[in-house]
């Protein structure tokens, strides 16, 4: 990406996972932090509903019915996996990606 001077500019991505890690993006959205792309990442189907980011993705459909993956990391990496290609298309392109979770 360039700007109006011909300048590069990084590609900057910052995905937020799971419910920690979108408020962290809300939050950011609401300070007006701009010059990035922010991806929520969830496998609560209703929690991204209320998400302010650009791009949302609900992970592991199947694993969880759209219900939260309860803090057990291993239906999170279950559903991480289930939905692996959609994730790395959302990250395509990217020249930093900042991932926050909590």
């Amino acid at each position: 990406m360039r700007d109006a001077a011909g300048n590069y500019l990084a590609v900057i991505k910052v995905v937020g996972v799971g419910g920690g890690g979108t408020n962290a993006v809300n939050r950011m959205v609401d300070a007006g932090v701009g010059g990035v792309e922010f991806i929520a990442v969830n496998t609560d189907a209703q929690a991204l509903l209320m998400t302010d980011a650009d791009v949302k993705i609900h992970i592991g459909s199947k694993a969880t019915r759209g219900l939260g993956a309860g803090a057990d990391p291993n239906v999170g990496q279950a559903a991480a996996q289930e939905s692996r290609d959609e994730l790395k298309e959302a990250l395509k392109g990217a020249d930093m990606i900042f991932v926050t979770a909590g």
